[in-house]
């Protein structure tokens, strides 16, 4: 029975050890990496002296578990200003992923770089169902052919309900087969170097240009980040009509960074500046010119195709 009890009682201090961590060393270098790289200043700054505070009163005492902590760090920033790109997690494949630079940050990369489905469908209508806008030279041997296989259709229909977001290289690439003349799409403001970025498009980039091809872009309130840019970018240049749902409101661009012990943080670093609104979508989404339920905005972007389609061959 005493060993019984030996047994039990070194396998409780076991558990209890490994979850055993410095929260204080999280919870200061999570406020210290805010504070000196949150897109708006005075947002990194009062998102610090919350968790400095929350930790000098003891607010985090009570916290037993790693992830616990990551969610309640998480909602305390978004409480300072409620930004979807912050994220808080506990995973130490993630974090030795992120060290090691790897190109997904410990993701696992969309099947076929994102690109679901490439069909020409009835009426010669182009249809993409993208779910990731993936780095240009990483996805170009797939991108490629895709793209030129559409561009040949009479009407394309991009499809990003279930499309999170990614890099604006792919939209770039993808809108120069839409302008016959570069065209500024968008700029971003990064406040850690303090420097704008523009994108443009490049017709060099591609076998050919069509700027007349009609052009539909379907959305649900999952469409995000990269893809709400491509919405945004081609609705303000009236190059799309975008059929759907309201999008779901993320403008600030950034990445994950290394907190200590495990955790890490996605860090909104830069913001949106349309050339035509001189705004960005963050906080409200992209608002659809037909706005119905998502599941209903593929059979009205193939009405509406067809229709346009038979004006323009009159």
């Amino acid at each position: 029975m005493k060993t019984q009890f030996t047994t039990l009682l070194l396998l409780c201090s076991l558990v209890v050890f490994g979850q055993d961590f410095d929260k204080a060393k999280v919870v200061s270098k999570l406020a210290q990496v805010m504070d000196r790289n949150y897109v708006y200043p005075d947002k990194g700054k009062a998102m610090k002296e919350l968790l400095q505070a929350k930790l000098k009163e003891g607010q985090y005492d009570q916290i037993s578990t790693k992830k616990e902590l990551a969610a309640e760090l998480q909602a305390d920033l978004r409480s300072v200003i409620n930004d979807k790109h912050i994220r808080v997690d506990f995973d130490e494949k993630r974090v030795s992923a992120i060290q090691n630079s790897d190109p997904n940050g410990g993701r696992k990369p969309p099947a076929n770089y994102g690109f679901e489905s490439v069909e020409i469908l009835d009426g010669n209508i182009g249809y993409l169902d993208l779910r990731g806008f993936m780095e240009i030279r990483y996805a170009e041997e797939v991108a490629v052919p895709a793209m030129d296989k559409l561009i040949e259709a009479d009407a394309i229909i991009f499809d990003l309900r279930k499309n999170g977001g990614g890099s604006p290289s792919m939209i770039r690439f993808i809108c120069s087969y839409l302008f016959d003349k570069p065209t500024h799409l968008n700029t971003f403001y990064w406040r850690p170097s303090d420097r704008y970025s523009e994108t443009w498009t490049d017709p060099s980039l591609v076998s050919k240009t069509k700027e007349d091809i009609p052009v539909f872009v379907l959305t649900s309130n999952y469409t995000f980040s990269a893809a709400e840019e491509f919405t945004y970018d081609l609705k303000n240049l009236e190059r799309a009509t975008i059929i759907g749902e309201t999008t779901g409101g993320g403008a600030h661009p950034g990445g994950p960074m290394v907190i200590n012990q495990g955790f890490y943080v996605n860090v909104p670093q830069g913001r949106a500046i349309n050339p035509v609104t001189e705004t960005n979508w963050e906080g409200i989404g992209v608002e659809p010119h037909i706005k119905i339920r998502a599941n209903e905005a593929l059979s009205r972007a193939l009405e509406l195709a067809k229709v346009t389609i038979s004006t323009n061959q009159k």
